[in-house]
């Protein structure tokens, strides 16, 4: 499962976007690096399955979203011109990185046990925090502008402070030397003691106001990271009146259930046709994962072509897909479903294409609780998919029925994508906003 193409695991990304809108995506992303590390590092200690469920599936799993939400965001800001290439080379990483680390593992069980390998394997995550305090924010002109304003407020009451204190110490100072000449036995020492209670005294207060003040921007910054993410997905505003992206949510629901076959049943196939001698040389899986990388580069550079439109060849490969998908079963030799394969692999690049569109669809601002849902639905294929296809086995004891009725769900899918250019000629004032990143 390591050379699947990691997005379509992330169930938990729309809560993702709720932190990415309060704390930004380099925190969030450096958070996530440690969680991911702190669940490889205590599934070590595992001593049965449930445990590894929370560890793992839980820990771990919550960890990586929050890693690969952030990625995906800010390569959208950084980047405007080669967008698609930009996605296409950032996530070839995961593939050659699956692969990589899949050597590694066996490597690592071998010398140091399993519990061994995991704890090495957590503390090689612990890399993704250096990776995620790269990601320097980008302010737009209308923050740059607040922020400014914030600053010179915040610089102004320091002065009233600093000033207010100083009147305080010299008041303090000019009352006790007044006291002093006006007594007759002055005691020896008393000005410095009471000099220094004043200052510690105001040293308390501007520290206990610093933490008030570092609570209330916190605050602040939760409660409207909060009101962001709640219009986003259950405001008057929301995504989901954006019928374009609506038809895009129940696509990815179909999307990856289908990819994930192949993987699960090529093997069997493979035995029924009595292709193992030259599918150990070189396995059909191997061939969709390997091309699958290349798919994602070559996808992105067509896509940033002047004349050619990022939404036709995301339409043309999910064709692509879909026909290799359904034309599968009925490849009988090891050249055929080897051709078929990495057309397969190929046509599987739309992957990186699905941000572009996604943000095309709602806007920048609006790019990590969109794709936050994109990923959600891809998870639920995903979860749902293999066993719909086992089941459709047990039904049919053949394989080719599985890839058949899948393949035309996967249609249905498509086809509803054909609504996008329908409704993007009556667009609703409410859609018009959100697309334009305002709410």
């Amino acid at each position: 499962m390591g050379q699947l193409p990691e997005h379509g695991y992330y169930s938990h990304c729309p809560f993702i976007g709720l932190f990415i809108n309060t704390c930004g995506c380099r925190k969030t992303a450096i958070t996530g690096g440690i969680l991911n590390a702190f669940g490889w590092i205590l599934s070590s200690y595992a001593s049965n399955v449930y445990y590894l469920f929370f560890t793992f599936g839980v820990t771990a799993g919550i960890g990586s979203g929050m890693v690969y939400l952030p990625a995906v965001v800010m390569v959208g800001e950084y980047f405007q011109k080669r967008r698609a290439l930009a996605q296409g080379l950032s996530t070839t990483g995961t593939g050659f990185g699956a692969f990589l680390m899949t050597i590694l593992l066996k490597y690592l069980c071998v010398e140091f046990g399993w519990r061994g390998a995991m704890i090495i394997h957590g503390a090689i995550c612990l890399n993704l925090c250096v990776c995620g305090a790269l990601m320097r924010p980008i302010y737009y002109k209308e923050e740059t502008t607040e922020k400014e304003i914030n600053s010179s407020k915040s610089q102004s009451h320091s002065k009233v402070l600093s000033c207010s204190a100083e009147t305080l110490t010299c008041n303090g100072v000019l009352c006790e030397e007044e006291k002093d000449s006006q007594s007759k036995d002055p005691k020896p020492g008393s000005l410095p003691a009471l000099g220094s209670k004043n200052t510690t005294q105001l040293g308390k207060n501007a520290y206990v106001l610093c933490i008030l003040k570092t609570v209330s921007q916190l605050t602040v910054s939760v409660r409207k990271g909060f009101q962001t993410w709640y219009a986003n997905y259950f405001g008057a505003a929301s995504l989901f009146s954006n019928r374009m992206f609506a038809a895009f949510v129940f696509w990815a629901l179909f999307a990856y259930s289908t990819f994930v076959i192949p993987f699960i049943h090529l093997p069997e196939i493979v035995k029924q046709y009595n292709l193992s001698r030259q599918n150990d040389i070189f396995p059909l899986t191997s061939i969709i994962a390997i091309v699958h990388i290349f798919g994602k580069v070559i996808l992105g550079i067509i896509s940033d072509l002047p004349c050619v439109s990022t939404w036709n060849v995301f339409m043309a490969a999910n064709f692509t897909l879909v026909i290799c998908i359904l034309i599968l079963p009925l490849m009988h030799t090891y050249v055929g479903l080897a051709v078929v394969c990495a057309l397969i692999g190929f046509s599987s690049g739309y992957f990186s294409l699905m941000p572009v569109v996604t943000e095309d669809l709602v806007g920048i601002k609006h790019l990590a609780n969109a794709y936050g849902i994109i990923i959600c639905a891809n998870g639920i294929s995903a979860l749902l998919g293999p066993p719909f296809a086992g089941w459709i086995y047990d039904l049919t004891q053949k394989y080719d029925f599985s890839f058949y009725i899948c393949g035309m769900l996967y249609m249905v899918g498509i086809l509803s994508l054909f609504i996008q250019p329908c409704i993007g000629k009556k667009k609703t004032a409410t859609e018009k906003v959100i697309e334009n990143g305002k709410i």
